[in-house]
């Protein structure tokens, strides 16, 4: 098993990892519905439709 020949400080470690940091999701607005929802996913609206691109996927059901 490889060994490292000599200690990586801290300071040395952590400047190599302040890149790993979280990407903030990409939010969108629908321009036919008006909700917000990630890109490239199917969204719902508050009547339970599904939509995907601004098309009716699925109709929710009717309650009576």
């Amino acid at each position: 098993m490889a060994h490292p020949k000599s200690r990586i400080s801290k300071q040395r470690k952590r400047k190599r990892r302040t890149h790993y940091k979280a990407e903030a999701p990409s939010v969108v607005t629908c321009k036919a519905t008006g909700e917000r929802h990630l890109m490239h996913r199917s969204y719902s609206d508050v009547e339970g439709n599904t939509f995907y691109r601004g098309k009716l996927l699925i109709k929710a059901p009717e309650l009576d």
